[in-house]
């Protein structure tokens, strides 16, 4: 796909959200906050990932801050944009930086359910069936272009998503952990593709827009793929794992620490409950979303070294979590109302606590 110079998709000429500020002094922890140097450590590993993913992906550092922010909460993460702003590159670079397994998945209009968890395969040697694994069983999954496939498909996932297990034949068999889908999208108006349903939609933690760069960025694209930098060799472009899954484990730990006061838990139900609300609105958030929304509040907090979280944390991740849990009336559409705009007005009308 190519552009005009001058011309630029609203959509994807900025980053949703901003990025939070690098972790300060290690703050003073009580008894129950666990091991604050290893803390500090993990956070200090997460950061250093930013600075490795540039080497290979330039001016996204807001996606992955998100992508870091699923990690630690456990979640997936919807990656929608224009094809040839790197999203399979941005995935697989964390990966590579985080010493995570990773495989890619190309969900396409044939693709079968098997075909996604694995299925059972007769052996004449044996004559048993044995379970032949699915490239969900990875640590990061790349679903790429997820709404290229039917319905029929994309529920294959829905077990794998929530559960983290498949089962066959009656048999569960767990996934690994950590466990995450970053599934890429290609926008809806594009042809061939099919619409995400709600229920898998709200199954991911965020909807992250990966953005067209700038014209400065788009000059270190080039110089980098000039001087040969290879997107299929990491490695020869100097991307090393600078955290590993214990760090991830170790943060994750202290993410389920930071504290919430009940001012704050008000004021997300209140957010969530104003979407129900809205009259642009056929479908809000659901209690799932206020969930949803908790946790990347406590994770945005404990990535800016904070060890509590503030209403600014909530309004700076709650774009991302909330708007593809929202679902406009068709006369809402028609009239240029957007989720965004509807997240805004809500976000500039429920009271803030002090």
């Amino acid at each position: 796909m190519t552009r005009s110079a001058g011309t630029t998709d609203p959509r994807y000429a900025a980053t949703p959200y901003p990025v939070p500020a690098q972790a300060g002094p290690p703050q003073a922890a009580g008894p129950a906050q666990g091991d604050p140097v290893a803390a500090d450590e993990a956070r200090a590993a997460l950061h250093r990932l930013r600075a490795e993913v540039a080497k290979a992906v330039v001016g996204q550092d807001a996606v992955v801050t998100g992508m870091v922010i699923a990690l630690l909460c456990r979640g997936h993460v919807l990656l929608e944009g224009v094809p040839g702003v790197a999203k399979t590159l941005l995935v697989r670079t964390i990966a590579a930086a985080l010493d995570l397994d990773s495989k890619r998945l190309q969900f396409t209009p044939d693709l079968m359910p098997g075909d996604v968890t694995g299925s059972l395969i007769f052996d004449p040697r044996t004559a048993a069936f044995t379970f032949r694994e699915g490239p969900v069983f990875t640590n990061l999954l790349l679903a790429d272009e997820i709404n290229r496939t039917p319905p029929k498909t994309q529920a294959a996932l829905l077990e794998v998503m929530e559960e983290r297990q498949v089962s066959v034949e009656g048999s569960r068999r767990p996934l690994p952990d950590p466990f995450i889908v970053a599934a890429t999208q290609n926008p809806v108006e594009y042809e061939g593709t099919y619409p995400l349903p709600e229920a898998q939609l709200d199954r991911f933690l965020l909807h992250l827009t990966m953005p067209l760069p700038n014209r400065d960025e788009e000059l270190g694209v080039l110089r980098a793929h000039h001087a040969g930098f290879d997107p299929r060799e990491l490695t020869a472009a100097g991307v090393r794992p600078v955290a590993t899954p214990a760090d991830l484990a170790l943060a994750r730990a202290a993410v389920s620490r930071t504290a919430v006061a009940e001012s704050v838990l008000g004021y997300i139900v209140d957010l969530c409950r104003a979407t129900r609300a809205a009259p642009a609105l056929e479908l809000g958030a659901s209690p799932r979303g206020a969930i949803a929304l908790l946790v990347t509040a406590k994770a945005w907090a404990w990535l800016a070294g904070r060890d509590h979280v503030t209403p600014d944390d909530v309004k700076a991740i709650a774009r991302p979590t909330l708007r593809h849990r929202l679902r406009l009336r068709p006369e809402a559409e028609l009239e240029g109302v957007t989720t965004r705009s509807v997240l805004d007005a809500v976000l500039g009308t429920v009271p803030t606590p002090r």
